[in-house]
């Protein structure tokens, strides 16, 4: 089978500064993988360029074998790391948007987790707090029948309950066919839903593990592992 994700030989620049470096990696299907590493270690940069929103400056990345593109994005559900919703949108509003963008965007699904966190469909973004805020988004992004959903740092900017239900949805609305990747450098609160962990550093690929592997081949959570390896 196709990974969902290939990366070969993969380069990004801005200018003089190289965000990523030389990337190879290959992810399958029906795993949550965590994309690990310190802020400016070039997360964010994997992230839009899976997304399609960057190009590579060199090497390629592919989803489902095929380059970023129409295609692609098909197959994709991309959260960014910060809001991107008009505040004078109510949600119902965000419901119609995304059902008439995205044919795999699953109304019946949305209404449900919204009617899971009391969030009313009539109200409008400007009144909500930055924390139900993120959990639209996310509901948004996790009602799509995608086959790689990137979330970017998912959890930065929530309290620990709100944190909690953010990855329950995410383990419980992807089908085993798909993949997730969340990129976050808050490691403890992720860690138990993770089945796979890149990390990453300076632009680099430093390792690539299943988490089961790190616990029992060196006896350390994925927390202590990354506090090792990058010394924080």
């Amino acid at each position: 089978m196709t990974p969902i994700l290939q990366c070969k030989v993969l380069g990004k620049r801005y200018g003089a500064k190289e965000a990523l470096s030389s990337v190879d990696l290959q992810l399958g299907r029906g795993r949550i993988v965590g994309l690990l590493g310190p802020n400016g270690s070039g997360k964010t940069t994997m992230i839009k360029l899976a997304s399609g929103i960057l190009t590579p400056t060199s090497g390629e990345i592919l989803i489902d074998g095929k380059a970023p593109g129409i295609e692609s994005k098909s197959l994709v559900s991309y959260l960014p790391e910060r809001t991107y919703l008009a505040d004078w949108m109510r949600v119902s509003d965000l419901l119609g948007f995304f059902g008439d963008f995205y044919q795999n965007f699953n109304q019946e699904k949305a209404k449900e987790m919204l009617e899971r966190l009391d969030i009313n469909p009539n109200d409008r973004l400007k009144t909500m707090s930055k924390g139900t805020k993120e959990k639209v988004q996310l509901i948004l992004v996790m009602s799509r029948e995608a086959g790689l959903y990137l979330l970017d740092e998912p959890i930065g900017g929530v309290d620990p309950a709100a944190r909690d239900y953010i990855l329950n949805t995410i383990i419980t609305n992807y089908s085993e066919n798909a993949t997730v990747i969340i990129s976050t450098h808050l490691i403890a609160d992720v860690e138990r839903v993770l089945d796979d962990v890149i990390f990453i550093a300076s632009g680099k690929i430093v390792m690539t593990s299943s988490v089961d592997e790190i616990r029992e081949e060196q006896g350390k959570s994925v927390d202590e592992l990354f506090r090792e390896v990058f010394k924080c």
